[in-house]
């Protein structure tokens, strides 16, 4: 019996979930997502999990696609972009704990988490041009409302990798750590996201979600009616299926 291709583990409501094809740099093969995916809804669904810490085995966060499979198929690896995109929509707080190289598809799958901390061996690319594909996880939204357009134009038309120093002065990441204290590090965040309301953070995070979907003015009604409908509640929660419109 082989190894699962993702581990997963609780503790102190906290789901931490690693990506374990070291190999090959954790690339983004059909059998990873969908054990990732798996994994994903598992703490989304799990009343027992606030907030969930992706990770990858070292050397390298993710690689992107599995190209051998790439290949084999013509065409990307069966689930990747639904995995990617499955890990932006999650209910619950998603923190990237950057462990080495991100690119690609990998590079999407951390722009897919809430915020980011980083090794100071990680590293950013968008080899999509390289390699021939387009990106079908969201990279060319979510990419430069982190770093800003003309950022992402360059990290897009050139390949070029962003260590992590630069990566947290453009805005891509929130923290750069010593390699040794990453996991702690992403923890330690995880667990001051638990020490709040669990229903407040969640429908903070779908506040911040719908609204980066929505013009500046929208957005901004939006929230003040949402203020307005807790308040004439009298204090209940606004559920996060509020916050979204009734968005899943």
């Amino acid at each position: 019996m082989r190894e699962p291709l993702v581990r997963y583990e609780v503790s102190a409501r906290v789901a931490t979930i690693t990506l374990h094809r070291p190999e090959v740099r954790n690339a983004l093969s059909s059998a990873l997502c969908r054990e990732l995916r798996a994994a994903l809804a598992n703490a989304n669904g799990d009343d027992g999990v606030d907030v969930l810490v992706l990770t990858g085995a070292d050397p390298a966060f993710c690689a992107g696609l599995d190209l051998r499979e790439y290949e084999r198929l013509g065409r990307a690896p069966e689930g990747t972009a639904e995995t990617i995109l499955f890990a932006g929509q999650l209910a619950k707080p998603l923190i990237g704990a950057i462990n080495g190289a991100a690119a690609t598809g990998g590079l999407e799958l951390a722009l897919a988490c809430d915020f980011l901390v980083a090794s100071e061996r990680a590293s950013f690319a968008d080899t999509h041009a390289r390699v021939g594909v387009l990106p079908g996880g969201g990279l060319s939204v979510r990419l430069p409302q982190a770093v800003g357009l003309r950022k992402a134009k360059e990290m897009s038309y050139t390949g070029t990798f962003v260590d992590a120093r630069e990566a947290s002065r453009i805005g891509l990441v929130n923290h750069v750590v010593p390699h040794d204290e990453l996991m702690t590090a992403a923890r330690d965040l995880a667990r001051a996201v638990t020490t709040n309301k669990t229903s407040y953070v969640n429908a903070m995070k779908a506040l911040y979600e719908h609204g980066s979907r929505l013009p500046f003015g929208e957005a901004f009604d939006h929230e003040l009616a949402l203020a307005a409908e807790r308040r004439w509640r009298g204090g209940t929660t606004v559920a996060a299926d509020s916050v979204l419109g009734g968005r899943s």
